[in-house]
């Protein structure tokens, strides 16, 4: 099977295979697409009082990733390689305790678009109104803000795409 072949559900499951087993107690959210994979892992919460505010809920939060970054840098490298030579795109990691998760050093792609002038208008109002800095960072934010508001649609497409890839790959008997 060639890389371009390769399913997000194999790349899943090599991780799963892959990482150790202390990483491994929740589920790690795995996301695939043609250029990285994100491997985000549950730490375990600092422990806090019941009484504990949000801001230091968020904060102990925060430094609980923050060691776990620090704590993992030589293992996620090497898995990293690995993943990166056997896959041929690149790994980010990132980090979930509680509500809060951080990503490290995940890339951020190029793309290109064509729009015609009313979709052009949408993003030079949000340049004009300081909502965005330039039109590829407004169209950065739409895109952002449509992914927020459609998740489960999203979701359930790439469920039937996984599905139609599937049937390909068994395609008729030849």
């Amino acid at each position: 099977m060639t890389t371009s072949e390769q399913t997000a559900s194999d790349i899943q499951a090599w991780f799963a295979g892959r990482l150790p087993q202390e990483w491994t107690a929740d589920t790690p959210q795995i996301t695939v697409d043609r250029e990285e994979i994100t491997v985000r892992v549950t730490v375990a919460g600092a422990p806090l009082g019941e009484d504990a505010d949000e801001a230091a809920v968020s904060e102990a939060a925060a430094g609980r990733i923050s060691a776990w970054r620090e704590e993992t840098r030589e293992t996620r490298m090497q898995i990293a390689r690995e993943a990166q030579h056997r896959f041929e795109r690149k790994v980010s990691w990132g980090a979930k305790v509680g509500d809060h998760t951080a990503l490290f050093a995940h890339i951020a792609v190029p793309t290109m678009t064509r729009l015609r002038q009313p979709q052009r208008q949408v993003l030079d109002t949000l340049v004009e109104a300081g909502v965005a800095r330039s039109r590829s960072h407004a169209l950065a934010w739409c895109v952002k803000l449509v992914g927020q508001h459609s998740d489960e649609w999203l979701r359930d497409l790439q469920g039937a795409m996984e599905q139609v890839r599937t049937v390909r790959e068994k395609g008729p008997a030849a």
